[in-house]
């Protein structure tokens, strides 16, 4: 979990660019964030191996750096750019790269998916704050609800 403020359950994959965009929007408005992996490979091809990537860089304390060198550059997410990008993150490579092939990070984004989808979530990006669900990247109205309390969040759908 990262940052202060209204929690906000973010179901993404490092491939989808409106997950970019939520989280762009999520970190400029300050809210407490709990990332969870909605990667389907159907949807996007590296999905999988991007959250598997992302949770083996949390192993060594860099899972947030890792996620937001991807949403940076979300066209260059083969091994070579994932190799550089744990290399200028300080991480070690083998240990990353044995980790992210382990069945403990596996299991890690197996269950969030399937979290997920027993949630309700079948797209991406797709957030959960104060009772509502909210499929898409957030816009201001929704972020300023959030921010004055459950009652307030506009836009979104009930949580049944």
């Amino acid at each position: 979990m990262r940052g202060d403020g209204p929690l906000v359950v973010f179901y993404a994959d490092f491939s989808c660019p409106r997950c970019a965009l939520a989280w762009e929007r999520l970190a400029a408005a300050g809210v407490r964030v709990a990332f969870r992996h909605l990667a389907l490979k159907a949807r996007h091809p590296r999905a999988v191996a991007l959250a598997r990537a992302v949770e083996a860089a949390g192993n060594q304390d860099r899972f947030w750096a890792l996620a937001a060198a991807l949403y940076a550059d979300q066209g260059r997410t083969d091994d070579p750019h994932l190799w550089a990008h744990c290399e200028r993150l300080g991480l070690d490579v083998e240990r990353w790269e044995a980790e992210r092939r382990s069945e403990a990070v596996a299991a890690r984004v197996t269950r969030d998916v399937r979290d997920a989808l027993r949630g309700g979530a079948v797209a991406t990006p797709t957030l959960f704050a104060g009772g509502t669900m909210l499929v898409g990247p957030p816009d201001t109205a929704w972020l300023a609800g959030l921010a004055a309390g459950p009652s307030a969040i506009v836009g979104g759908t009930s949580e049944t």
